[in-house]
């Protein structure tokens, strides 16, 4: 399928194509003489964790992934990689596990060869699977020095009763200690999971599309379909507020986190786009509450707003890291009133469309490169599927008036929606 860009926000022309197998490709070709990025996008986070027992996989198969095949084992990988002069890395996250490299795109035809080669023909014996696995409670391990790390763990843990957003990326601790003993379910994952139905090659930079797509095929069309939908439970509404103080066992500000359940993304929900906008109106750094804790008063080192998007409910946050223990009760009554004032009175429109136009030029100032350009649409591809959603992101966002806003602030911002977690340090 191709598309032109016509009175399209996102400045590039591009294709989707779908293999046979399900395996989904989507190319940007774009002046970038002689660099390409290439990006593996499994549709698979921590939310498709569903089974008790079981959480952190999605995050052991981002280490393991590198641990070869019988063709290409690990080391051999390596050293490709580096005699490329490339650069390969992977990350997850709730929704998404994602490879990517950047490479001279004269290399293209070995970059495809190398990842589809893992993707069908990842292999590993128990001792490596064990190594790996005591690795990642290492990771788990020096995550809980970080109190923000303990405050998230908290948060989510207290939120969530029956959805696997209860957990964090990088599981439960209980179920990371038994990791080790779960090799034969690593391969259960791995299979339902890594399937040519569940992943999108997204390729973007300097390279001829007609010979890409002929490559992908070559090396990907042998990849079996197979894919089996997570059993994931619904969240039921929250009835009522929760919040919980935590002791960090450690030196640290008092760190304040107030979050709201929030919605499934929908680019068709207009209380979803407003709540990106009302993040930056109330918190944003020329909000008032940011010139008047921040910078007039001083009583907190940051305040900062993530409303972001997300394949199911989950939360919006906001949080704060505040300088006295006194302040924490005053600097939470603040952020309640912010809610208050966009659920009582209407943004000036002025304010709104400067608003607006800053969104959008900051996103089209971003797509300079390669690998700007495919690190800005993997969520979007794990949200949908593909990338046309991201002109009608835009498109929606110019639509939203001052009443939107301040219905999406009335909808979400309730305190029976509301979750509160305060971290104090040791004195």
């Amino acid at each position: 399928m191709a598309r032109t860009k016509a009175e399209k926000i996102f400045p590039y022309n591009y294709t989707t194509t779908k293999l046979d197998n399900g395996l989904t490709v989507i190319l940007v070709p774009m002046d970038s003489p002689g660099l390409t990025s290439y990006y593996s996008v499994v549709r698979t986070g921590s939310r498709d964790e569903w089974e008790p027992g079981k959480s952190g996989f999605a995050h052991f198969f981002e280490h393991m992934m590198f641990r070869g095949t019988d063709k290409y084992p690990g080391p051999v990988y390596d050293g490709i990689i580096t005699s490329l002069g490339a650069d390969a890395n992977a990350y997850t996250s709730d929704d998404l596990t994602v490879y990517h490299l950047n490479f001279a795109s004269d290399d293209l035809e070995k970059v495809i060869e190398l990842e589809s080669d893992r993707f069908q023909n990842l292999k590993y014996d128990v001792r490596e699977f064990q190594t790996e696995s005591g690795a990642v409670y290492g990771e788990y391990r020096k995550g809980k020095t970080s109190p923000w790390e303990v405050a998230f763990e908290k948060l989510q843990d207290m939120a969530f009763d029956k959805h696997t957003y209860k957990h964090t990326t990088i599981g439960f601790e209980q179920d990371i200690k038994d990791m080790p003993n779960m090799y034969d379910y690593s391969i259960s994952f791995f299979k339902r999971y890594y399937r040519p139905e569940n992943v999108v090659v997204l390729v973007v930079g300097d390279f001829k599309k007609d010979n890409a797509l002929k490559l992908i095929k070559k090396y990907y069309s042998s990849w079996k379909p197979g894919y089996v939908n997570p059993e994931i439970t619904p969240e039921p509404p929250q009835t009522a507020e929760r919040s919980t103080v935590v002791n960090y066992p450690g030196k640290t500000l008092p760190l304040l986190i107030v979050s709201y359940k929030g919605d499934a993304f929908d680019v068709k929900n207009k209380n979803i786009l407003s709540s990106v906008l009302v993040g930056d109106l109330a918190f944003g750094e020329t909000s008032d509450i940011y010139k008047k804790l921040v910078l007039k008063e001083q009583k907190v080192q940051f305040i900062q707003a993530d409303f972001g998007f997300s394949r199911d409910p989950k939360l919006l946050y906001i949080y704060s890291m505040v300088k006295d223990p006194k302040d924490v009760e005053y600097v939470k009554e603040e952020i309640y009133k912010t809610l208050a004032d966009f659920q009582n009175t209407l943004v000036e429109k002025q304010k709104l469309s400067n608003l607006k136009k800053k969104e959008r030029y900051s996103f089209l100032m971003h797509l300079d490169t390669p690998d700007n350009v495919a690190g800005f649409l993997p969520q979007f591809i794990t949200l949908t599927g593909g990338i046309d959603v991201v002109d009608e992101l835009y498109s929606g966002l110019d639509k939203i008036t001052p009443e939107d806003i301040r219905q999406a602030a009335r909808f979400y911002f309730m305190p029976e929606k509301r979750n509160v977690v305060l971290v104090r340090g040791e004195n």
